[in-house]
């Protein structure tokens, strides 16, 4: 376990599946870790949990206003929050693999506004307080998206404007001592995987905790500047760090090819 005992970190849609896992591992590793969701509220396994719905700018603020107040600063940021997966069907009709002409527009808003946007004020908010202190890592949930198609146009294209965000934000934090990453897990089983994991083959999934374990060790690392703007994935920052799933099985990098 890294330790990371006085850093305060924050974990946008925190309250289910990667976010909860990133949250309790770092919890965990000592940190003192807030989640942000619209599910959220209370507190559990000391993580504390604040209602805040990401495209609401106002309920944003206030929820990072009410985390600097109380812990005097963020150390680490994870952006997990994303929209666009709901209601993936549609009338009897699973529409997220339709071609983009047959696509309802209200999911390419969903992931932008719930996704990539809801990052970069995320990341505004907490990038004024590590600046100020000249330490901090961002880290952003992506995928293979950014890369190749999968899904669908818009799924593609809010995950490489994620990364792409990622890169020039990490070039004006640079100099300010704050390092931003990329962060790709594999297949995870989060409660919606598993609720049609029957239909997949989960030989090579990752458990929630997995992707925290990843979180946990960039963070310890004085040395993670040098992967400042990059796209990292889970499983090859475990065999770097070497650390294992929860389960002790080491998940495989997945490749552009194969994923």
């Amino acid at each position: 376990m890294r330790d990371l005992t006085g850093r305060v970190a924050v974990v946008t849609g925190g309250t289910y599946g990667v976010g909860r896992g990133v949250a309790r591992v770092l919890a965990a590793c000592g940190a003192r870790v807030f989640v942000t969701g619209r599910s959220a509220g209370g507190e559990e396994g000391g993580v504390t949990s604040i209602r805040c719905d990401h495209r609401v700018d106002s309920e944003v603020q206030a929820a990072f206003g009410q985390i600097e107040a109380v812990a005097g600063g963020i150390d680490i940021l994870v952006n997990n929050v994303w929209g666009g997966y709901e209601n993936m069907m549609e009338d009897g009709v699973f529409t997220w693999s339709k071609p983009f002409w047959e696509q309802p527009p209200w999911r390419w808003d969903s992931m932008f506004a719930a996704g990539v946007r809801a990052h970069y004020v995320a990341s505004q908010l907490a990038a004024r307080s590590m600046v100020a202190r000249q330490r901090g890592l961002i880290v952003n949930i992506s995928f293979w998206a950014a890369q190749k198609h999968i899904g669908n146009v818009a799924y593609g294209v809010a995950k490489a404007a994620t990364d792409k965000m990622t890169a020039d934000m990490a070039v004006e934090l640079r100099p300010h001592g704050v390092t931003a990453v990329s962060l790709y897990p594999g297949l995870v089983r989060t409660e919606k995987i598993m609720a049609v994991a029957k239909w997949l083959d989960m030989t090579n999934s990752e458990s929630p905790e997995f992707i925290g374990r990843a979180v946990a060790a960039l963070a310890a690392d004085p040395g993670v500047e040098r992967y400042a703007g990059a796209v990292l994935i889970a499983a090859s920052v475990a065999a770097e760090y070497g650390f294992a799933d929860v389960d002790g099985k080491l998940p495989r990098p997945l490749t552009i090819a194969d994923v």
